[in-house]
């Protein structure tokens, strides 16, 4: 997910009543939220060093076990250092800390595994990724659900309440704008609920003012937000259960119409939208994708899926080539990484050399290295002498 959820988690759970364990364990609590994507430091290495360690050791169990131990141990010994300084008795409490610091970092590779992203776990000793396929890579309803909780418990004054509408707007221009520009389409009704929602949230922090419910109901607003979350994953389960049921059936019939074999499906969440679900299927000679929707009949997109792309798998001497381009460390790299690769054996891109091309097809496709990012790669290959 990205850090402005895994902030949001942190806060909220500090004001669920971590806060309380210890002085300076809300402050914990927001770094042992964001510690594990320490790995960022990994891009000065290149960006495929990055891809190779990013979600690695510090998302497995050993690396979060390892950090959630570490954050409240400097932050004690530092309280210590400068109660020693100042001739004052040490603030905080380890052992609060510590439970803070477990607590909250054991979210993140949760947190992380929810989307189509992945994380591995067991590393050092295993690399396999584990996909949730639950959560679109951002989910503006789990910032809603958290950050409201946040915002009406923390914005106490004027400029609280600034810095916090900044925040929103700035969500909002991500949520609402961007994707429109980009062309992502999802339900009008998700963008006017969640205007809906914000102002909704205002008038709830006018009506604090006069209630003062946040702090008679603080830490039980906090704790609803958190269950929100779980019943959020419970309910986008049951949805993702029905896609991938439907998926596999639509590929099982696209499948028999080429004369292949079904060999993995997966199911993969929609931006705002939890009715519509991106499918990736396996074959023996090709991998597909098209889109499916709970709202249309399984019939209709049986004989016709939506959106449907399929990409052959290299055969003959293009396997040969391909096989061959898959020794350079980039391709060993991204296809350790790929979850569905897609490979394409062009025809010769100057005189002595063919060409390569691989993509990632959860987020994009052969032929878009410049655009795909660190998803998709070229590599050239002398031709076989």
């Amino acid at each position: 997910m990205d850090n402005l959820t895994h902030t949001l988690v942190g806060l909220t759970a500090a004001k669920a009543g971590l806060e309380r364990l210890s002085p300076g364990a809300t402050a914990v609590c927001l770094l042992a939220a964001n510690a594990p994507d320490a790995d960022i430091l990994a891009a000065f290495g290149g960006s495929w060093f990055y891809l190779k360690h990013h979600r690695g050791i510090t998302h497995s169990v050993v690396g979060t076990l390892a950090i959630a131990l570490i954050i409240p141990l400097l932050f004690y010994a530092g309280d210590r250092t400068v109660a020693r300084l100042r001739g004052l008795r040490p603030g905080v409490r380890l052992r609060g800390l510590v439970v803070a610091s477990l607590v909250v970092s054991a979210s993140h590779p949760l947190m992380d595994w929810t989307n189509n992203y992945g994380v591995r776990p067991l590393l050092p000793w295993d690399g396999r990724w584990f996909y949730g396929d639950l959560v679109y890579i951002v989910d503006p309803w789990l910032w809603l659900s958290l950050g409201g909780a946040s915002f009406l418990l923390t914005a106490k004054t004027r400029w609280h309440a600034v810095a916090w509408g900044a925040l929103a707007l700035v969500a909002t221009l991500a949520f609402v704008v961007l994707p429109m520009r980009a062309g992502m389409g999802y339900p009008v009704a998700s963008r006017a609920l969640w205007l809906a929602c914000l102002v909704a949230l205002v008038v709830a922090h006018q009506m604090n003012f006069a209630m003062n419910f946040a702090v008679r109901w603080g830490r039980s607003i906090a704790l609803v937000a958190l269950a929100f979350v779980v019943v959020y994953w419970g309910a986008l389960g049951l949805l993702h259960g029905r896609a991938l049921a439907r998926a596999q059936e639509v590929a099982v019939a696209e499948a028999a119409r080429q004369q292949e074999t079904v060999q993995r499906v997966a199911a993969m969440p929609s931006l705002a939208d939890p009715t519509r679900w991106r499918v990736l299927a396996e074959t023996d000679r090709a991998v597909y994708r098209f889109e499916t929707s709970l709202l249309s009949h399984v019939e209709t997109e049986r004989d016709a899926p939506g959106e449907l792309t399929r990409f052959e798998k290299p055969q003959g001497e293009a396997a040969a080539v391909a096989t061959r381009a898959a020794a350079d460390e980039r391709a060993r790299i991204f296809l350790d990484f790929a979850r569905f690769p897609a490979v394409r054996v062009e025809g010769q891109s100057c005189a002595e050399e063919l060409l390569v091309q691989f993509a990632d097809l959860r987020f994009t496709e052969p032929g878009r290295a410049g655009r795909g990012g660190n998803f998709s790669l070229e590599v050239t290959v002398p031709p076989a002498r």
